[in-house]
């Protein structure tokens, strides 16, 4: 689970509210941490490996939004391997883990084992944020005719830069002067949960409203391409909808226990005893929600490759084998291996006057491609489209491949 309490325990005078929720059944809630990041880090793992019987995803070469996807579900399954040892020794070792309270220990090894996983976790999750964000500006990009490969470095440099500084800052100042004696109060603590807790809001507010704007450019997008607007480019940009909406809703349901939880104990820190007896149901819906995040933060890598791929199936294909889509070696077509002249260049006047009128029709596939990958109908509507664009070059290559040219 990713929460700035994890840090904040760390200091020797930490606030009540951690205390209340970091000592609330230690063991029940490492365990339910370990079981869920467990379970998601196996299926993620399992739907990201290549399956018998299906073709490797292939993504248009312009860009950048099948790498984003892999690196955001790298992230969750970093994440997820960094609570999974946490929880590990903090059930494993219990008196090493004591000793992260003391005051004026000799041991370091504690402390440090205590910010150390702490800040692995929250870097990870935070830079899956970020890597998030990028998806959705790639997305309105490349429909917008943007976004390429070369952006990809740029989106590198924001995440990761971003990420670590707003990580090392936060840690700075909430363990300043230093991490056995961090200041007393509330505002001393502010700046490391803002820094925690940016980089989700964001893409809680923005990505919905890059996503809309997406959306609508693809509509127009599909409309420019022939003036109309068929049953099948609706089907197409609903599909597009609906995938953007998918990760949305995990998004939600994942970390929106994170933010009534951190309400509620900040809430809590600002009254004079949290012991007191009205505050009991804040204390207990506190540590429930407590509870639901151990469960839900690790199941995000999961969650996120149903939304990205859908259920890709059990039966994984150990051998890896590449295929070639026809389409894409027109180009590269010639006569050196064959004893019929090539009926493409025989046709090249042909395909000379139509190259001009499909440059937009294929950039136009590449990027509806980028965005529903995954949708199994759509890939078989691309082919249909480039083959109603190109049936002279398919007819001569079934023509030539069966003797016939």
């Amino acid at each position: 689970m990713a929460s700035p309490r994890l840090e904040t325990y760390c200091c020797p005078n930490r606030d009540a509210a951690t205390q209340l929720v970091m000592n609330f059944q230690p063991e029940v809630f490492c365990g339910v941490c370990i079981g869920s990041a467990s379970v998601s880090l196996l299926l993620t793992i399992l739907q990201l490996l290549p399956k018998k019987g299906q073709s490797p995803r292939k993504m248009p070469k312009a860009s950048s939004s099948s790498t984003i996807l892999l690196l955001i579900s790298i992230c969750d399954i970093l994440g997820g391997l960094g609570m999974i040892f946490r929880s590990s020794v903090w059930l494993g070792f219990p008196g090493f883990i004591a000793n992260i309270s003391m005051v004026n220990g000799t041991d370091v090894w504690p402390s440090a084992f205590c910010v150390g996983s702490a800040m692995w976790i929250q870097l990870l999750y935070s830079a899956g944020f970020w890597w998030l964000f990028c998806y959705a500006v790639d997305s309105y990009l490349v429909v917008r005719r943007s976004a390429g490969l070369s952006t990809i470095v740029l989106y590198h440099m924001m995440t990761w830069g971003l990420g670590v500084m707003l990580c090392v800052e936060g840690i700075a100042l909430l363990y300043y002067p230093s991490l056995s004696s961090c200041e007393n109060g509330l505002e001393h603590a502010i700046p490391h949960y803002i820094t925690t807790y940016a980089p989700l809001l964001l893409v809680l507010v923005v990505n919905p409203i890059l996503f809309r704007r997406t959306v609508s450019a693809v509509a127009s997008l599909l409309k420019g391409r022939q003036g109309i607007y068929t049953e099948n480019e609706r089907r197409l940009g609903t599909e597009i909808q609906i995938r953007f909406f998918k990760i949305m809703l995990v998004f939600i349901i994942c970390w929106s226990s994170n933010i009534i939880n951190e309400s509620l104990l900040f809430y809590l820190e600002m009254q004079p005893d949290i012991n007191e007896i009205p505050l009991k149901n804040i204390r207990s819906a506190a540590l429930i929600t407590w509870i639901i995040m151990g469960v839900l933060n690790p199941m995000q890598g999961f969650l996120f490759t149903l939304a990205f791929y859908g259920w890709t199936g059990w039966r994984v294909e150990l051998k890896w084998r590449k295929r070639e889509i026809p389409w894409e070696s027109m180009s590269s077509s010639t006569v050196g291996e064959n004893a019929y002249p090539s009926p493409v260049n025989y046709q090249s006047n042909i395909h000379d006057s139509k190259k001009i009128s499909t440059t937009d029709s294929q950039q136009t596939d590449e990027a509806i491609s980028m965005l529903s990958e995954g949708a199994c109908w759509q890939a078989a509507l691309v082919n249909v489209g480039r083959a109603c664009l190109w049936p002279e070059y398919l007819f001569s290559k079934v023509c030539f491949k069966h003797g016939l040219g």
